[in-house]
């Protein structure tokens, strides 16, 4: 079951009225006559909430704060390494949106930020564990920087992780977490469920007027035979943004493991209102996929790879014509030098890129450069990397401005002068309403 990623506008009554728009088609070759990729979108609209269960966006590995014990029915170790079994526990039920285990650990943050009179963000309010809130950075720009930490060592079957934030009108953050986090498998591990359990994690973002928000996690990696639901409700304000970014390695691929019948399912909801308490609005965006199965190996789904990424940003407000093809054109030119397939499109007020590819530092370096290219658009400071990201890295790049723009030139001249026709955009006979089960989500375009 593939899920699709439909951008949404006018007001509504709730996602399934959401009709797609998005732009040309061009993942890492470009289309002729278009100025932009193709959003990587999945492939039939599903909006039944009740299957698809609560989870959300990327959390972080890190220290054990208690015992744990092997699983006694299931044994031994999970994808290379021994997961973080509760005493006494076992992974129950294959429902996503059915009740957790009774020993499974539910782990819960909620954070509100607000403006100082000196324009500096502050935060306050507190996590349960396994969840913890690290201690927090401001930077130049007066926007606060908050790391994440889940301290258990990785979710397993049952678990689940929920975050609540609030930013006041005007207030600006970023958002990461410590490590990569973990998904062991729960699949066959049991007798007593042998179909496993889910882990889920869901985060609620509210956005007041002006504000600004940054969730950039460190990936996610999905070991073999687990099952992951992530959920993601993001509600804008007037004038906010939001842009967020993941990125998920599906099986331990270094180790020969592939995910086996394990499964990744993701649900991302932007909603634009008009103001506190207020009628109407409308979707910015309404995102689904599910990847495991067959989809993992077809040309139409993950053709084989392992790493797939997803980078969204809705603008404060709406882009003109020129300055949204310009950042789309440096986009694509921030692709040079990385290895997999990468493809970026517009959204009525703002735009998608995707990655897939055999690489999460790959995935991680292009997004980083977009993000600091998002930034330069919007006239904002460039980006200054979180300290618990690897500090070896140095996914920026060069930052010679010139460079920079001979980069975007070439690559706008590059998608308005070649085709390549295993990539191209659906002609005039394509589905209105998209693309059916076995699309693909690197080079199908979504049409209204």
């Amino acid at each position: 079951m593939h899920y699709p990623s439909v951008a949404a506008s006018g007001a509504d009554s709730g996602p399934a009225a959401a009709s797609a728009a998005a732009g040309g088609a061009e993942p890492t070759g470009a289309a002729a006559g278009s100025g932009t990729d193709t959003p990587v979108g999945g492939a039939t609209a599903s909006r039944n909430a009740a299957a698809d269960g609560p989870g959300a966006g990327g959390s972080s590995g890190g220290l054990d704060p208690g015992p744990r014990t092997t699983d006694g029915v299931g044994g031994g170790p999970v994808g290379g390494g021994t997961p973080p079994v509760r005493p006494g526990q076992e992974p129950t039920g294959g429902d996503p949106a059915g009740p957790a285990p009774a020993a499974s650990w539910h782990g819960e943050a909620r954070l509100h930020f607000h403006q100082d009179p000196q324009g500096i963000t502050r935060h306050q309010g507190g996590a349960t564990a396994p969840l913890k809130v690290q201690r927090g950075f401001v930077d130049g720009e007066g926007r606060c920087q908050l790391p994440l930490l889940h301290t258990a060592g990785g979710l397993v079957g049952g678990d689940r992780l929920s975050l609540s934030l609030q930013l006041e009108p005007h207030s600006r953050a970023l958002l990461t977490t410590v490590a990569a986090q973990k998904v062991y498998g729960s699949i066959g591990r049991s007798r007593r469920s042998p179909a496993g359990a889910w882990a889920h994690q869901e985060l609620d973002v509210v956005l007041g007027s002006g504000a600004d928000l940054e969730w950039l996690p460190q990936e996610l990696v999905l070991y073999g035979d687990g099952l992951y639901h992530q959920c993601c409700r993001v509600q804008l304000g007037p004038g906010a943004s939001w842009l967020g970014a993941e990125v998920v390695r599906l099986g331990l691929t270094a180790a020969g493991e592939g995910l086996a019948e394990g499964r990744w399912r993701s649900a991302l909801e932007i909603r634009r209102c008009p103001g506190p308490g207020a009628a109407g609005g409308r979707w910015e965006l309404v995102d689904r996929f599910e990847l495991g199965g067959a989809g993992l190996a077809e040309a139409h789904g993950m053709a084989g790879q392992p790493v797939f990424g997803s980078l969204v940003w809705v603008a404060p407000e709406p882009l003109g014509g020129a300055p949204l093809a310009d950042l789309l054109a440096g986009c694509r030119a921030d692709r040079q030098g990385l290895v997999g397939e990468m493809a970026c499109g517009a959204l009525e007020q703002g735009l998608v890129a995707r990655y897939r590819g055999p690489s999460t530092t790959a995935a991680r370096h292009w997004f980083t450069r977009l993000w600091r290219r998002i930034r330069a658009a919007r006239g904002l400071a460039a980006p200054e990397l979180p300290r618990v990201w690897p500090f070896q890295e140095e996914p920026l790049g060069p930052a010679d401005p010139a460079a920079a723009g001979a980069e975007a030139a070439g690559a706008a001249a590059e998608g308005a002068a070649t085709e390549d026709p295993a990539v191209s955009a659906p002609g005039p006979g394509a589905d209105p309403a998209g693309p059916g089960v076995g699309s693909d989500p690197l080079t199908t375009q979504i049409t209204p």
